[in-house]
């Protein structure tokens, strides 16, 4: 008799990989299909949904599509399952939840209109002082 947890204890990779390597897939995936303008994001400390988010940009819906397609063969190579991917029939914004590592693909003008890299890194830099507040002191 087989239990539940002998199931998902032989449906996950063993051992699993690193993130270091989980990130190095993914962007290896994101270089051969070229991709353009990636980002990696820490978000260790700031969210406990995953580590690492990685933001790229493509050139058309086929091409976002296409680069979500290959972050997950890469992922798949390194015996990681997606734990989803969402987006991919519109194609503007393609999401592939890889668990410590989160792939979002847009298209430039969605990207821009959400700005992630903005809201992830708000607060990473320390604030910079006006030149009025110095002329001040």
């Amino acid at each position: 008799m087989t239990t539940e947890a002998q199931v998902i204890k032989t449906q996950l990779p063993n051992p699993a990989p690193s993130v270091p390597a989980l990130l190095a897939a993914v962007h290896a995936g994101l270089e051969e299909i070229k991709a353009k303008d990636t980002v990696e994001i820490d978000v260790r400390g700031k969210s406990s949904v995953a580590d690492y988010l990685v933001i790229a940009s493509g050139t058309s819906t086929r091409h976002v599509k296409s680069i979500g397609d290959e972050v997950v063969r890469f992922a798949k190579q390194l015996g990681v399952m997606p734990l989803g991917v969402e987006g991919e029939r519109e194609a503007e914004w393609v999401l592939v939840d890889l668990g410590d590592v989160i792939v979002h693909v847009m298209l430039p003008r969605v990207r821009e209109f959400y700005a992630l890299e903005r809201l992830w890194t708000v607060g990473d830099q320390p604030p910079v002082a006006d030149d009025e507040d110095d002329a001040q002191a």
